[in-house]
């Protein structure tokens, strides 16, 4: 089994504003994603896409779409999400603990995208996963995950 990195972490200032991507960042359990807008403590703090399930909706579409479209937080490589992860603890970096609260459901302003991107996310959890930060931490594109039921 190859091992789950952190491919890519963005954020945003403002309500559907532009998506920053960024090489590092703090995450913490006040506020998520260092100046994410929607960074504040609750199950939707900070959002996490699989990058094989970002391909495969793109493949629906036919298109090969930059991952921020989705407008999620942290892109992660090697795993795919499922029902089965809703409480599972991502541990990203040397500290980082995100605790799945459940699925990001994809919305209409994906289809503002690209016309079929929202039905494409829709089945198996294509659209990621939301979480809460548990323990805050220092990451940085490149860092190792690890994905289990232990906190």
């Amino acid at each position: 089994m190859s091992a789950i990195t952190l491919q890519s972490i963005a954020y945003k200032t403002a309500k559907r504003g532009k998506m920053n991507q960024v090489f590092c960042a703090n995450v913490t359990t006040e506020r998520g994603v260092e100046n994410d807008i929607f960074g504040r403590p609750g199950k939707r703090q900070v959002t996490v896409l699989s990058q094989q399930q970002w391909q495969m909706a793109c493949k629906q579409i036919n298109l090969d779409l930059d991952w921020l479209t989705r407008r999620a937080n942290l892109l992660i490589n090697g795993y795919q999400f499922s029902a089965n992860d809703v409480g599972k603890i991502i541990h990203i970096g040397e500290h980082l603990q995100l605790q799945i609260t459940g699925e990001t459901d994809p919305c209409a302003k994906m289809d503002q995208a690209y016309a079929g991107l929202e039905h494409a996310l829709t089945p198996d959890w294509r659209g990621g996963v939301t979480c809460r930060v548990i323990k805050s931490g220092l990451i940085q594109n490149g860092d190792i995950c690890l994905i289990n039921s232990v906190i």
